[in-house]
């Protein structure tokens, strides 16, 4: 193990001067929010009250004050008629009501208060002569409607129109306030809106991408001293695009740029500007850079570029312009082309897919520059840890510098859910202080899994104890290999156990040998089951697929066979290209052989190297299996005989 290491020496940003605000100068624009009127949820409320209250209201009124009863036709309703209670009737064909002069209650027995208003059904068998007889014996008034007239005409059209006014009223007023292609106040922006008041993340809060930094600088500069730059004739960049892999810092990076200068910033994520209507992201592109050029000077930023800004070349999406992305991806080239940068509003925008983006947002003029975001090397680790722990209360022993050495590949959101994981593991174990142990653990968390508290049968542990350690000791053998870090056969996550390996340094290109290596080690697990227990398991699945993908890399983009030459048979990583699309039937064949020949060169290669040191295969094995996890020291000091082990050649 070497030493804890330094950080580099870094220049940082400079700092510029802050600006006071200036007073408002006569004949320039008020910047006095403009009083606006009722939220569009408050209208949507009151106007289904409304309605409510309409229903409510004619229901109440249209009531019938007295409820109609059914009467047999005899002898109830034929005796009431010749004893004259009979007032009024109407029919609808056999169907019959009317009004009796005294209330009746019907049945005899029954509880309800009598009425005057019955029904009834005359059957097809009675005899209609006699029954007009009857009615015209005893002066009945036969109507040609119900004799309840149940709803007035006015009443009548308030129920009819009344919710429908108020529902044409309340879309034609969401409408105009949506503005064109905003139906229903979708076309609204979503932005979110930070005041510089509100902005607590300045250059401060960023560490490890100091070249990025030092490039915002002249940004940050402008929006707090244009003047300074307009008198020379200089222009700002309307756009700056912000690329790297997730988690490296882009979104921050664009928070603090927007504190630094101390103005507003409107965050959103590229996705929101699409719905299923077309125009409406259009709609809201207008919105808020109508928005950012009344709070100017602003920053816009648009996070996840890539949903929108897809190349349109890509037939992906739609068909022509139609399609609600490319309608929206128009009217942000419209926009960028049409504000006067002297207005004072930048747009930043990231993504982690540049290579797919349209051309025309790359073109001078629009995203004119371009800041790529690498992730940082070691004293860029040191910086961001540095940052991430500065509310963190350490334990002496935490040495951030070591912590930095053994996160090689990470990016800042890595290190700072290492951080956060500490600093919760120590709060549960009772500290008032996170300690060493507390990051290795969370640092095995993140990278190995939690464990899982699973008991497995003593052939299954041995299995497991094999195949690590065939990974490990290939590891240990191999020339230019990653040392390892650890070996466990404790089950975590979906793997019953691991072996952790390490690079001692930042590595930014890798050489055959490395690569073929890395492959062997790969091989190991499955080689050593081989060799012990003469079958495998289905153990060795996820050793395969990445043997199998990093073996296709090596052949058909990194043109590391000799057969098949320098040629990129492939497309760059996270382009959805099927494989083999553009390869002739023979390009295709040579490609599966190399891959295949490289495979077979290298598990037969580790099938010796393990059968050369079968004891110290079955000493590490054997180890493992006692103590279940071993660190870097104990494993290679289980294969160990008179010294350390030294890997040959």
């Amino acid at each position: 193990m070497s030493g804890p290491r330094q950080p580099a020496q870094r220049t940082p940003a400079p700092q510029l001067p802050r600006q006071q605000p200036t007073p408002q100068q006569p004949g320039q624009p008020s910047q006095t929010p403009k009083r606006r009127g009722w939220p569009t949820s408050v209208v949507v409320v009151l106007a289904l009250l409304l309605i409510v209250a309409d229903v409510v209201f004619v229901s109440t009124f249209d009531s019938t004050p007295m409820k109609r009863v059914r009467v047999p036709y005899t002898p109830t309703f034929v005796t009431q008629l010749r004893d004259g209670n009979v007032a009024e009737i109407s029919s609808k064909g056999s169907a019959v009501e009317g009004r009796f002069r005294t209330a009746v209650r019907y049945p005899a027995d029954s509880r309800d208060a009598p009425t005057t208003l019955f029904s009834t059904e005359v059957p097809t068998f009675a005899d209609t002569e006699a029954l007009a007889d009857l009615i015209d014996e005893h002066a009945v008034v036969v109507n040609a409607t119900s004799p309840q007239q149940t709803t007035s005409p006015l009443l009548s059209a308030l129920l009819t129109f009344g919710p429908l006014l108020l529902i044409g009223g309340v879309l034609i007023f969401m409408l105009r306030r949506g503005g064109a292609g905003g139906a229903a106040g979708f076309g609204r922006s979503r932005a979110r809106r930070v005041e510089p008041t509100e902005q607590r993340i300045t250059f401060a809060d960023v560490a490890g991408i100091e070249e990025a930094k030092d490039e915002l600088v002249e940004i940050v500069d402008f929006l707090r001293q244009p003047q300074k730059y307009r008198r020379l004739g200089g222009r700002i960049p309307r756009g700056v695009l912000l690329t790297g892999l997730p988690g490296t810092g882009k979104t921050l990076l664009a928070r603090a740029v927007a504190g630094e200068a101390e103005v507003p910033f409107f965050s959103i994520s590229a996705s929101e500007f699409v719905e299923l209507y077309v125009g409406v992201g259009a709609s809201r592109v207008r919105d808020l850079f109508a928005k950012a050029k009344q709070a100017a000077p602003a920053i816009v930023f648009i996070d996840e570029l890539d949903a929108i800004g897809r190349s349109r070349s890509s037939g992906a999406g739609g068909v022509g312009g139609s399609d609600e992305r490319e309608q929206t991806l128009n009217q942000i080239l419209t926009e960028m082309d049409g504000f006067d940068t002297s207005i004072g509003v930048i747009v930043l925008a990231a993504t982690n897919r540049p290579e797919i983006l349209d051309t025309a947002l790359l073109r001078p003029g629009r995203f004119d520059r371009r800041i790529a975001i690498q992730p940082p090397d070691t004293a860029g680790r040191r910086e961001i840890l540095a940052v991430h722990t500065r509310s963190v209360p350490l334990a002496a022993e935490v040495d951030l510098d070591q912590l930095a050495s053994t996160t090689i590949g990470m990016v800042g959101a890595d290190l700072a859910n290492i951080v956060n994981e500490a600093a919760l593991l120590a709060a549960r174990r009772g500290r008032d202080e996170v300690t060493e142990r507390d990051f290795g653990d969370a640092l095995e968390k993140l990278l190995l899994g939690s464990e899982r508290r699973i008991m497995l049968e003593l052939e299954d542990r041995r299995r497991t104890a094999v195949h690590e350690s065939g990974h490990a000791l290939v590891a240990m053998l191999t020339p230019g290999a990653d040392p390892v870090r650890k070996i466990s056969i404790i089950p975590r996550g979906a793997a019953l156990g691991v072996t952790l390996s390490a690079p001692e340094a930042d590595r930014f290109s890798y050489d055959r040998a490395y690569l073929t290596g890395k492959l062997a080690v790969l091989m190991g697990g499955r080689v050593a089951e081989e060799l012990r227990f003469d079958e495998v398991t289905t153990g060795a699945e996820d050793d395969l697929r990445q043997a199998t993908a990093l073996a296709l890399s090596m052949v058909g983009r990194w043109g590391m066979s000799d057969r098949f030459g320098p040629l990129v048979a492939l497309p760059p990583e996270g382009q959805q290209q099927p494989y083999g699309a553009t390869l002739s039937p023979d390009l295709q064949q040579l490609l599966d052989e190399e891959v295949r020949r490289l495979l077979d060169d290298v598990h037969e290669r580790v099938t010796r190297l393990l059968s050369d040191h079968g004891a110290q295969l079955d000493a590490l094995a054997a180890t493992l299996l006692q103590r279940e996890t071993l660190d870097e020291t104990d494993a290679y000091a289980a294969v160990a005989t008179d010294r350390q082990l030294e890997r040959s050649d």
